[in-house]
């Protein structure tokens, strides 16, 4: 049964579709609710794997622990919606709003949420390994100890962002925006940041070994005690930055602009240490 434009009364298995409806353990499986107004329902625990939800209205929706597996929710509005602990696997979320979502340790591999907004979502020890977020709006996210490996994040949003601890290895960040992130401790390895704008950025103490950082623009960023071997800067802006304490063992500075950075303590690309 399709909802094209919702009706007083739907039912869907029995279960009747509405604002606020109790639906908790409800059996949705595969159902299409496209278009479906389920604003402030409740879906704790229920089951919605490969069901249809594209465009539909679940702002403020209780989804914890809900199985959304293959799920199509392409444009729905997840605005504050709790979708902690939710397992979302290959899920399409492409331009979904979930601005403000709580999806704190929920299940994210493979989903595709490009375009999507996640404008100060809690995503904290969310397991986003693979997906897609391309264009992703992610401003103000609470990223922290988020599992990011491989993740797609070409011209994402992520100024102000709590990425601490997150883990990026390999993660394809080309012309993200990371301006006041906070990265400190955050695991980096082979991650493709090309001319990525990391200005006054927090990456302490974070591991860059073998990333790519070419044409960056790290301005006055925090790298003091970074990793950074054989990373790729050549041509970054890193006029201003800490880099007190960091290991450039064979970096590439090539064209880098290191105007007024500190570097003291800091082990060179040949190896020598700077007073």
């Amino acid at each position: 049964m399709r909802l094209m434009g919702y009706r007083q009364g739907m039912e869907v298995n029995g279960y009747k579709i509405e604002p606020g409806a109790n639906l908790k353990g409800a059996n949705l499986r595969k159902a299409d609710l496209t278009f479906a107004k389920l604003r402030g329902a409740k879906l704790r625990d229920a089951d919605l794997m490969g069901a249809k939800l594209r465009d539909a209205d679940l702002m403020d929706a209780d989804l914890m622990d809900a199985k959304l597996m293959d799920a199509d929710l392409m444009g729905a509005n997840l605005v504050r919606a709790n979708l902690s602990r939710a397992m979302l696997k290959a899920a399409d979320l492409d331009g979904a709003d979930l601005s403000g979502a709580s999806l704190r340790l929920a299940k994210l591999l493979d989903a595709d949420l490009e375009g999507a907004t996640l404008r100060d979502a809690k995503l904290r020890d969310a397991n986003l390994w693979d997906a897609d977020l391309d264009g992703a709006d992610l401003s103000g996210a609470n990223l922290v100890g988020a599992n990011l490996q491989v993740a797609k994040l070409r011209d994402a949003n992520l100024m102000g962002a709590d990425l601490v601890r997150a883990d990026l290895t390999g993660a394809k960040l080309t012309g993200a925006k990371l301006r006041d992130a906070d990265l400190r401790e955050a695991e980096m390895m082979a991650a493709v940041l090309c001319r990525a704008n990391l200005e006054s950025a927090n990456v302490c103490r974070s591991n860059l070994s073998g990333a790519n950082l070419a044409g960056a623009n790290l301005t006055r960023a925090n790298l003091s005690d970074t990793f950074l071997r054989d990373a790729d800067l050549s041509g970054a802006d890193l006029s201003g930055a800490d880099l007190s304490g960091a290991d450039l063992s064979g970096a590439n500075l090539d064209c880098a602009n290191l105007q007024a950075a500190n570097l003291t303590g800091a082990r060179m690309p040949d190896g020598t240490i700077l007073d």
